[in-house]
């Protein structure tokens, strides 16, 4: 068990890729939240937001009412925090993987958001074998921007740490 633990953050980022893999197959009509946020936005809470809202995404489309519904505008815009926040996970796992087999710490900031960029475009070339959905470099952008930033949190959390640890060590040599 001791040394399974020592591969947390690679079982995590599998775990990570295999929940996106197993999204990615399924087809759109499968997995659309429409009819579940019909039934909990009956009401349509900030209607008046979102009707505002416009999203220029893809090639030309615009995602805005009246052009598509409240419920398809949200559920956009889920998808698109989803697809930033998976990679986000992704990109914090793997930096933590990575920690003490890739220095310096720079290095990691390029690494990662690559590593999760072409694990995204597989993914999008796996929807484009997929019913009723399509592979968009936008998503891929996205994914790799939650990447990235969850490696610059990690970088600069650590850097923190360090700057920490160090001022504490020289406090404590000096009281000894």
């Amino acid at each position: 068990m001791r040394k399974i633990w020592r591969y947390k953050w690679w079982l995590l980022a599998l775990l990570v890729l295999l929940v996106l893999f197993g999204s990615s197959s399924m087809t759109y009509k499968e997995q659309t939240s429409v009819p579940f946020l019909e039934r909990v936005l009956a009401n349509e809470p900030l209607k008046d937001v979102v009707a505002r809202i416009h999203i220029n995404y893809g090639q030309g489309d615009i995602i805005a009412m009246p052009g598509h519904t409240y419920f398809q505008v949200i559920e956009f815009i889920v998808r698109k925090i989803a697809h930033f926040g998976s990679y986000f996970l992704l990109g914090w796992f793997l930096t933590s993987a990575l920690r003490e087999k890739i220095q310096p710490a720079w290095f990691r900031l390029w690494m990662v958001p690559m590593m999760a960029g072409g694990f995204a475009a597989l993914d999008e070339l796996h929807q484009m074998f997929t019913g009723d959905r399509s592979p968009m470099v936008q998503d891929v952008v996205l994914d790799m921007t939650g990447a990235l930033t969850a490696t610059i949190i990690i970088l600069l959390v650590e850097q923190l740490w360090r700057r920490h640890v160090a001022k504490r060590d020289r406090l404590s040599l000096l009281k000894h």
